[in-house]
C-alpha cells in the first residue's frame, strides 16, 4: 500500500517541486507585463495574481512580498538580455568594433522586441528601496565587467567608474529613444551608442 502524502505526489505527470516553479515562473511572466502596462507603484499582487491566473495564496508561496518579485522580475528580464548581448558578441569575430556593435544592436533590439520588459529594465527598478537599489547595482556591475571585457584593451586594468558611466549613458540613451517612440532608427541609436562605448576600447594613455 501506498503511504506516501497526497501533497508529495505528482499530479499529471508533474511533481510538486515542478508544479511550484511553473507558478513562479507564471508569476515573474504576469509580474513583467503588469509593471509594464501600468508601473510598479500602480500594481498590485491582486493585479498580478489574477494576471497569471492563480491565487494570492500562490504567490506568498514563491515571494515574501511585491519588492523580491519586482527584483526577480528585474533580473529576469535583465540577465535575459545579457544572454542576448553576450551571444552576439561571441558571434560577431574579434574585432572590438564589431563586438561592441553586436552588443548593442541586441540591447536595442530586446528594449524595442518587448516594451513591457524594457519598462521594468530601465524605470520601474529605481527609487523603490535599497535593497532594489541593490539589485539594480548588481546588475550594472555585471554587464559593465561583461562589456569591458569584450571591447576594452587586455592590458587595460578593470575601471569600474568609467564602466558605470558608459554603461548609464548607454541606458539614459535607450530611455530617449524609447520615449521619442523608437526614433530615431535602430541604426541610427546603435552609432550613437557605440561612440560613447567605444571610449572603453582606447587605449588608456588616450583616455588620459
Amino acid at each position: 500500500m501506498n503511504t506516501e502524502p497526497t501533497a508529495s505526489r505528482a499530479y499529471r505527470g508533474a511533481s510538486p517541486e515542478q508544479r511550484r516553479a511553473e507558478r513562479r515562473a507564471k508569476l515573474i511572466a504576469a509580474a513583467i507585463a503588469v509593471y509594464g502596462e501600468r508601473g510598479y507603484r500602480q500594481a498590485t499582487v491582486k493585479a498580478v495574481c489574477e494576471a497569471a491566473g492563480l491565487t494570492e495564496r500562490y504567490f506568498y508561496e514563491s515571494f515574501e512580498n511585491s519588492e523580491e518579485l519586482l527584483v526577480t522580475s528585474f533580473n529576469a528580464v535583465t540577465y535575459a538580455v545579457f544572454g542576448e548581448i553576450t551571444a552576439a558578441a561571441a558571434g560577431a569575430g574579434r574585432g572590438r568594433i564589431a563586438r561592441a556593435r553586436a552588443m548593442l544592436d541586441a540591447y536595442f533590439s530586446a528594449l524595442q522586441r518587448d516594451p513591457a520588459s524594457a519598462r521594468v529594465y530601465l524605470v520601474e527598478i529605481r527609487g523603490v528601496s535599497r535593497e532594489v537599489d541593490k539589485a539594480f547595482d548588481a546588475a550594472l556591475q555585471a554587464i559593465g565587467a561583461e562589456v569591458a571585457r569584450q571591447i576594452a584593451p587586455k592590458e587595460a586594468a578593470p575601471d569600474e567608474l568609467l564602466q558605470a558611466g558608459i554603461v548609464g549613458g548607454v541606458m539614459h540613451i535607450a530611455l530617449r529613444w524609447i520615449g521619442n517612440g523608437y526614433q530615431p532608427p535602430l541604426s541610427e541609436v546603435t552609432d550613437a551608442a557605440l561612440r560613447l562605448g567605444m571610449v572603453l576600447a582606447q587605449p588608456v594613455r588616450a583616455r588620459a
